[in-house]
């Protein structure tokens, strides 16, 4: 369980974290959206503990990181944004060493690497020097190296950030078995990414907190929320997509000719509609599908309604 009350952090006389307040219990898995500078490693850092709070306060399964900051770090997993990196080390060299700083000795410290190398997939690199690893395995072993210790709360700093699809679907159910064990903050810019993981949002932007909700009532503050994005070749006669009923304008996708988003006035359900003009005109579409909202335009909205 995690707690953050009135947290405020100043670097010099400039603000980084004002007033944040949050709580997330355990086996809940939470978002942390916000654009590049909103104050997420920042404020990811001072929940860890590997940074002190000007004031407020951050408190980790009833320990105070304030006044028993060793037996509340030692409650957090946290995986770097930057990840790990070692001109010479293996993949096995960095758990040991890990382990070992965690208190780990002998025969209980190989079960710990054991099972997160296992767990990640990684023994079969884990000779091999950490430089040489592709992107998504040196991902897993900062994560690897995160869960050693089998932590109550796991800090997760842009831990897709990189990774393509089959790798982000790996993570995703990497992420939801490790909720099961533990409370997950996951910092990202990646947001729709994050849509099937987390079940709330927590939204960051100059460093205040500017939404804590859920991601699907984010979702439905998009202007995409029910919008219908299809593609067609060749492409659809779009006169007839706008004067359907409860259609709110059409978006072109100039990166992919024939390919439009049509978006739907606030309590319309277009998709029928634009079911029946593509039966009827005979129109052969490639892909068609109903948006669920787009996390993207939601939080840079809250994010340029707190710098205007």
């Amino acid at each position: 369980m995690i707690e953050v009350s009135n947290l405020t952090k100043y670097l010099g006389k400039k603000s980084v974290i004002s007033d944040f307040s949050f709580c997330a219990q355990r086996h809940e898995c939470v978002g942390l959206l916000g654009e590049h500078g909103a104050g997420k490693t920042t404020l990811l850092n001072l929940i860890s503990g590997m940074a002190r709070p000007t004031s407020g306060h951050v408190s980790i399964q009833g320990l105070s990181t304030q006044t028993h900051s060793t037996l509340a770090r030692q409650a957090v997993g946290y995986q770097l944004q930057g990840g790990i990196t070692h001109h010479t080390l293996s993949v096995k060299s960095i758990l040991n060493f890990v382990a070992t700083a965690r208190g780990f000795r002998g025969a209980e410290k190989r079960r710990h690497v054991d099972r997160v190398a296992t767990r990640l997939e990684l023994q079969p690199v884990l000779n091999c020097p950490i430089d040489v690893l592709s992107l998504d395995l040196k991902r897993r072993v900062a994560i690897a190296q995160a869960i050693l210790h089998s932590p109550g709360v796991l800090l997760l700093d842009e831990p897709t950030e990189g990774l393509n699809t089959e790798q982000q679907l790996k993570f995703r159910a990497l992420v939801q078995s490790l909720a099961e064990e533990m409370s997950i903050i996951i910092a990202s810019r990646h947001y729709d990414a994050l849509s099937e993981i987390c079940t709330r949002a927590l939204v960051i932007a100059g460093g205040r907190l500017v939404a804590d909700s859920s991601l699907a009532d984010l979702q439905r503050c998009s202007r995409h929320f029910q919008a219908v994005t299809l593609a067609a070749d060749p492409p659809v006669d779009l006169l007839a997509l706008a004067v359907l009923p409860g259609v709110a304008g059409i978006e072109e996708d100039r990166q992919n000719p024939g390919k439009v988003t049509v978006l739907a006035m606030p309590g319309h359900a277009i998709f029928p509609a634009i079911n029946s003009l593509i039966t009827h005109r005979g129109w052969n579409i490639t892909s068609l599908h109903l948006e669920p909202g787009r996390l993207n335009d939601v939080v840079h909205h809250l994010s340029h309604e707190v710098s205007s």
